[in-house]
């Protein structure tokens, strides 16, 4: 007799609900990206945005820092304090723009499309990488405002290209760390009049005890404790380092604004799925 094969089972891989997601190592740079995308396409159609948020920088370099320029009242070395101030406005303006970033995942929740984002495979992490490196973009878009207008004021600044990636790459990690951060506390309160009250009263502080007005030498003892553990610190001497020439220790500052990153994009993605329900 001949014998009868026995019927071929399907393969596990046919049925869709056990086709497994991409890891997340593999989806994390095109989600980026594409967020990255997302924001630049807002600022295309909203240009406005730019001249508003360009105020504020202009403000601190035209009247604080002429007239401080004029007073020698802060002891910069041997450069002039607009020079010194150039890149302490550029983390400022980038920490602007990405303390409140919170609030656009509020609205995204709000509005429905953060729980049509948690039920596709992307990783949480992934998420969260996009949105804090889009804050990055619209942070770079303000920085060259802000670079635009220190060149017209006569800053010295440097034009070599690495030096310029490495403006770009230091405000984006930068802005990551305060974006994830707001996103932490958006995923803690819940609320957007919470997370703007507390955003408005953690940016003064964070932007003054750092040495974005003047050096941490001459800071209080308790001050200088304080901003030795502020990411605004490192950011701001790693771009007085490649903009302007100034001592900096490059190394330390790519670490700690690597690790705050790395570490605030952790903690926002442990939050997010709170932030859903």
């Amino acid at each position: 007799m001949t014998s009868v094969a026995p019927a071929a089972q399907p393969a596990a891989s046919a049925d869709p609900s056990r086709i497994a997601a991409p890891p997340s190592w593999r989806i994390l740079p095109s989600r980026v990206v594409t967020l990255c995308l997302v924001e630049m396409q807002k600022l295309r159609h909203d240009r406005t945005e730019l001249v508003t948020r360009a105020v504020q920088p202009a403000l601190w370099l035209l009247v604080f820092g002429e007239t401080f320029t004029r007073l020698h009242a802060i002891p910069v070395g041997g450069m002039s304090y607009l020079d010194f101030l150039a890149p302490g406005i550029i983390a400022q303006s980038a920490l602007f723009v990405a303390i409140f970033y919170g609030i656009q995942i509020i609205w995204d929740r709000d509005a429905g499309v953060l729980a049509k984002l948690l039920v596709t495979p992307t990783p949480r992490t992934a998420l969260v990488t996009g949105k804090a490196f889009a804050a990055g973009v619209r942070a770079l878009a303000q920085a060259v405002v802000v670079l635009v207008l220190s060149a017209l004021l006569g800053v010295a600044l440097s034009l070599n290209p690495l030096d310029m990636l490495g403006t770009a790459a230091v405000v984006m990690l930068g802005s990551a760390f305060f974006a994830c951060l707001s996103i932490t506390i958006a995923g803690l309160v819940l609320h957007r009049d919470r997370l703007m009250g507390i955003g408005q009263a953690i940016t003064m502080p964070l932007f003054f005890a750092s040495n974005a007005l003047y050096p941490i030498a001459i800071m209080p003892r308790w001050l200088q404790a304080v901003s030795r553990v502020n990411p605004l610190s490192y950011e701001v001497d790693a771009l007085r380092g490649m903009l302007i020439g100034a001592p900096a220790h490059l190394p330390l500052d790519f670490g700690v604004l690597v690790v705050a990153a790395s570490l605030a994009i952790a903690a926002a993605a442990s939050l997010l799925g709170r932030l859903a329900r």
